[in-house]
């Protein structure tokens, strides 16, 4: 990657930041047979129908016949793509035209239109889900891509992008370059109008888009793209045509006190293929249940939507172990709990879960993920601890009854009431026993017992005076009158 500087440093920019990238050799496969047609919903924008006014200055290359041209879905795990040519209505219907929409909802960004290298936040005033993750702020760069990661760092391009065409811009060359974006409260549009390639200007000046949608989808359209992409230079800047997410795990130094050190892990990216991308193309990607869509245990370790979904009880989430909260997941052990599918109560299999979702026909997989090498995680993550109340469950679903082992822990329960009961009852013998003998050393000072525990009082007693008239042959009254060494004994006692 290549660093970029961030205009706003709210939240501050992190620079003790390592990008790691690592493939992981296990690769998802869906439920394809379960997969149906959809009907997709275009992004009009609030609009019926966008007038194609934006394309009047664009001709279409003679020799060409102007029948639909639809590229097959692909399925990347995460999301579904589906590649609209030049000759197809519907890459019309998917360019958003700015210059038709509210002017004070179309914001220019002054910074970005006349700068290298730079990326600016700018806020949503809508929930993005971006694989299974839902987004308020998003970083906008002035090489043709967006950076969603909440660390922000200076290397950009490495991970945890939305690039519907990333490169070497720099719209600082020309005054004809802007970057705008528009948002009306359900999507959000940005633009690279008219902008040339840094180390390439007479290649001519691109236009593109991509638009963030609140259900999730995300389109790229392409209005002016002069050259072949596959010809790009990647030689000053990456160039790539996709999607990627990473989770962040933050290591402590043992040398430097109170200094953390954060690793960025990439675990899926989407490739798109960059030879489809020429003027007046576009490009759909709608996204796939993921297992963070499922709010309780049952309906998490039943689904079946490609994923293995693992419930951890310590965090009431479901997740395959590989999203954004992949640090919390492993810190609060949830790998290590149980294989079984076993939830607290009883699973009711016949439950739905509460997030519809679209379906798509079978496609061909073509993806990367990648992942950290860091631990091993096998293609069936555990879910559950096993408890003493698993346990118990376990048993209750089998033989349609209660097993053997159930009957001894029921009479392992009786003998520990009893043992309770016993003792009990021995403790209250015992302070009885207490109580009586304290009676008796009370009424009878001159039993064995009372002067066996007078012998062991101290030896500095208060200086007493005896009265006799106590009416008792051995006891008298006492009454202190001084502090003195020993004692004042009566000859009678």
């Amino acid at each position: 990657g290549v660093f970029y500087e961030v205009v706003q440093s709210f939240p501050r920019v992190e620079e003790n930041v390592e990008v790691d990238s690592y493939v992981s050799s296990h690769r998802w496969r869906r439920h394809t047979e379960s997969l149906k047609s959809v009907d997709t919903n275009r992004a009009s924008m609030g609009q019926d129908s966008l007038e194609p006014g934006g394309f009047t200055d664009l001709l279409l290359e003679e020799g060409h016949d102007n029948t639909t041209q639809i590229e097959e879905d692909t399925d990347h795990n995460y999301y579904t793509s589906r590649t609209y040519g030049p000759y197809d209505s519907t890459s019309r219907d998917l360019w958003v035209n700015i210059d038709q929409m509210e002017k004070d909802k179309v914001k220019i960004h002054g910074i970005l239109s006349n700068t290298h290298r730079q990326a600016a936040r700018v806020n949503l005033s809508f929930d993005f889900p971006f694989y299974g993750h839902f987004l308020r702020e998003i970083t906008v760069a002035t090489g043709g891509f967006i950076y969603t990661g909440e660390v922000v760092h200076r290397m950009l391009t490495a991970t945890q992008y939305i690039a519907p065409l990333m490169a070497n811009f720099d719209p600082s060359v020309s005054r004809n370059s802007t970057v705008r974006y528009f948002d009306n409260g359900t999507a959000l549009v940005v633009q690279w109008d008219h902008v040339h390639l840094q180390d390439n200007y007479n290649l001519g000046s691109f236009t593109f888009q991509a638009t963030l949608l609140n259900d999730g989808r995300i389109i790229f359209g392409y209005k002016e793209i002069p050259v072949a992409v596959t010809q790009i230079s990647s030689t000053n800047h990456p160039v790539k045509v996709g999607l990627s997410d990473a989770f962040v795990v933050v290591h402590r130094i043992q040398q430097i006190p109170n200094v953390r050190r954060r690793t960025i892990y990439e675990y899926h990216r989407v490739e798109l293929q960059m030879s489809k991308i020429t003027n007046l193309s576009a490009v759909e990607m709608i996204p796939l249940p993921t297992c963070l869509q499922f709010t309780s245990c049952g309906p998490c370790v039943t689904a079946q939507i490609g994923f293995n979904c693992s419930w951890c009880s310590k965090l009431q989430r479901c997740s395959s172990g590989f999203d954004r909260h992949r640090q919390d997941w492993v810190d609060s052990g949830c790998p290590e709990e149980s294989k079984d599918k076993i939830c607290d109560k009883n699973i009711d299999t016949t439950e739905t879960p509460l997030y519809s979702t679209t379906t798509l026909l079978p496609t061909t997989t073509r993806f990367r993920v990648l992942t950290t090498t860091r631990g091993s995680t096998t293609s069936h993550l555990p879910t559950s601890l096993p408890t003493e109340d698993d346990t118990k469950i376990a048993l209750h679903l089998k033989d349609n009854g209660a097993s053997t082992d159930d009957s001894a822990a029921e009479k392992k329960g009786g003998t520990l009431h009893a043992g309770l009961i016993v003792g009990i009852l021995v403790l209250v013998l015992i302070v009885a026993a207490a109580i009586l003998v304290t009676v008796y050393m009370y009424h009878h000072p001159t039993s064995a017992a009372s002067l066996f525990f007078i012998e062991r009082r101290p030896s500095r007693w208060p200086a007493m005076k005896f009265r006799r008239g106590s009416g008792h042959p051995a006891y008298a009254e006492v009454e202190p009158v001084g502090e003195k060494e020993g004692f004042i004994v009566s000859e009678q006692c």
